[in-house]
């Protein structure tokens, strides 16, 4: 199961958040006019989909059926250098953020990175330049710990909870249970001091535990939690590919056995926020709280699917194949490759602003009416295949578990976002009567 986002700024950590700059800086040549303004995003897949494990839930192994030749998933360094040099030129901030994602992005072996290091270094001209790595842990050792902390990635590491709720699904190609060997890379991030987020999937069996779940991770020393949803269908498609359906792909198709059900997403966040909001404000990071928070001081949510627009974050497979969105790798969803096309002419090509704009203009009624349409603005087009009241297509999935969570959080985000506008810190909120009342 990928994830949306690797790297989040908390909003409840400071009294302000942060904004870059939009204003472009010089380019070094007018061959890389950008007329962006606003930061383009690209989750890269060095080996496209291949993965050392066979999680029961992954939509992204699937992905080998585009391709014909599925033993050659290994981007070039050839590419490497086309991709890194066209991403730095496209960007409008003089931060920069590269996104190595799988399959499992340590398959392509250490010295891609080393290379990929190097070229940041030649083409960024003294820009400053950030690495975050999705992987499982399992092939993590003391070279690759090394090789992080010396070049400060931030590594997200795939978990999802204690060892019973982790093992149902994440096995290795072996059928057998990964726990102990990600515990034993996570403890190597700790002996390096590498910094790391923990990214987990929400499914069928541990939106039963919010407790055991939250407590574990703060257990782990994960400071930053990312809790995704899984809501996948299965179906056929009308261009004959055994593929998990896209959102816009047949009415028959099927929620999978692990896909999380709406109303327990909902109480496991509100069991969660309990715990949070009395004892770790300030302490530990959980993307959907921040995300809430963030829209309740009219900041950007930090998170796609909370955001009004899309199509800013595409997804790039091996072979330079750009994407709409990690969540949209479907033929119909290509939008170019940048052997041909830069990244600015695919972000500004009509398919993809269309595809941006049609989160908000596509929401049904029933949501434009909604008091709580600022804050998940429908979520992710992916998850919007129900029908609402008026039996007018487009509602999301998870639409009743996460009204539950916005009523339920809605007088303490109020209270953190008067505290934030006031340039106090959101934690005074453990102090005070709604809290301990």
């Amino acid at each position: 199961m990928q994830i949306y986002e690797i790297i989040f700024i908390p909003v409840s950590k400071f009294c302000c958040t942060f904004a870059f700059s939009e204003q472009s800086p010089v380019m070094p040549s007018t061959l890389y006019i950008n007329p962006l303004t606003f930061p383009v995003y690209v989750m890269t897949k060095p080996v496209g989909p291949l993965c050392n494990m066979d999680c029961a839930y992954c939509y992204y192994l699937e992905k080998s059926v585009l391709y014909q030749k599925r033993k050659a998933f290994k981007m070039t360094d050839e590419l490497l250098e086309r991709f890194i040099e066209s991403y730095i030129h496209c960007q409008t901030t003089p931060f920069i953020l590269f996104t190595w994602h799988g399959g499992e992005s340590l398959l392509r072996g250490i010295d891609f990175y080393r290379k990929a290091i190097k070229l940041q270094q030649q083409y960024g001209r003294g820009r400053q330049i950030s690495n975050a790595i999705q992987t499982n842990g399992i092939l993590l050792n003391d070279e690759w710990c090394r090789f992080f902390k010396d070049n400060n990635f931030l590594v997200g590491i795939s978990i999802d909870g204690p060892e019973a709720l982790h093992n149902c699904y994440r096995k290795d190609c072996g059928g057998r249970g990964t726990f102990a060997r990600v515990m034993k890379g996570i403890e190597l991030l700790h002996k390096h001091q590498v910094d790391f987020n923990t990214l987990s999937v929400v499914h069928n069996l541990n939106v039963r535990y919010p407790l055991e779940v939250y407590r574990f991770f703060k257990s782990i020393g994960s400071q930053y939690m990312q809790l995704t949803p899984i809501v996948e269908r299965t179906g056929s498609r009308s261009d004959g590919l055994e593929l998990l359906t896209a959102a816009d792909q047949p009415a028959d198709s099927e929620i999978t056995p692990w896909s999380v059900d709406p109303v327990a997403y909902g109480q496991f966040y509100i069991t969660m926020f309990n715990e949070w909001v009395k004892h770790d404000v300030g302490r530990y990071y959980v993307q959907l709280f921040d995300a809430t928070l963030a829209c309740f001081v009219g900041e950007l949510p930090g998170v796609c699917i909370y955001a009004k627009t899309c199509g800013h974050a595409l997804a790039m497979e091996h072979n330079g194949d750009v994407f709409a969105c990690d969540h949209f790798v479907y033929p119909e969803y290509l939008r170019g490759n940048i052997h041909n096309q830069s990244l600015v002419e695919i972000t500004l090509s009509n398919a993809q602003i269309a595809f941006g704009n049609a989160k908000f203009n596509s929401l049904p009624s029933q949501c434009l009416r909604c008091p709580f349409l600022r804050l998940c603005n429908g979520e992710c087009p992916k998850n919007r295949f129900l029908k609402t009241n008026d039996g007018e297509p487009g509602l999301n999935y998870l639409c009743a578990g996460l009204q539950r969570y916005f009523k339920h959080v809605l007088p303490y985000m109020e209270f953190m976002a008067e505290e934030l506008q006031n340039e106090r810190p959101p934690a005074n909120i453990m102090q005070s009567k709604l809290v301990k009342s």
